[in-house]
Formats: structure tokens, C-alpha cells, sequence
């Protein structure tokens, strides 16, 4: 499970830019979760509630934004969505796709005191 580590970073860059941006509590965290990120949603939610006890994010609310997916076909040069890696492009059923979005994971926002 992926996810409990990828919170335990959060966490981790929450406490470094409390120090720097002089927050002593994080209410709301908003998350850019790329679809083809490989991230499991509800096991992301359970484990940000986990990690966070007893740190200054403890009890904040978790939004989670979805990221479509994007490619560049390399057969007919076209930027198409993708629902799932190694698909074809659903323009030309060509295989030679470069990702362009939905692999991230970024804190995008956050509520804080």
C-alpha cells in the first residue's frame, strides 16, 4: 500500500513549509491526483487519516482533484485523454503514446491557522 508512504510525504512537506510559512495547523488539504497516477483513492483518504494523528494536520480535511489523462499520440500526432496506461489511441489505435498529465501528485491547496 503505496498510498501510506505517499501521505507520510505530505505530511512531511506540511511540517517543513509550517516552519517556513509560520502555520501551526493545517485544516484543509487539497491533492491533484492524476488518474494514471496508480493511486487508490479511498486508501489515500484512509491513510492521510492514519498519518496524520498527533501532527498539525491532524482531523484536516483531505479534497481529492481528479487529473485526467493526457498523451501525445506519436503515430498521428494528436493530443488525446486517457482513461488507463497502455491504452491505444482512441483516434488511430496507434501504441507509441507520451503521457503529458495524469501521473501527478501535488499538494495544490491548503486551509491553514
Amino acid at each position: 500500500m503505496h498510498e501510506l508512504s505517499l501521505c507520510e510525504g505530505v505530511v512531511q512537506i506540511l511540517e517543513e513549509q509550517a516552519g517556513i510559512q509560520s502555520y501551526s495547523q493545517v485544516k484543509a488539504v487539497w491533492l491533484e491526483v492524476g488518474i494514471l497516477a496508480g493511486v487508490e483513492l479511498e486508501s489515500l483518504r484512509f491513510s492521510f487519516d492514519a498519518v496524520t494523528r498527533g501532527t498539525l494536520a491532524e482531523g484536516a480535511r483531505l479534497e481529492i482533484i481528479s487529473v485526467p489523462g493526457r498523451a501525445k499520440c506519436l503515430s498521428c500526432g494528436e493530443t488525446v485523454v486517457l482513461n488507463e496506461r497502455f491504452s491505444p489511441c482512441p483516434r488511430c489505435g496507434g501504441y507509441p503514446l507520451q503521457v503529458t498529465s495524469g501521473e501527478e501528485l501535488r499538494i495544490k491547496e491548503l486551509e491553514v491557522e
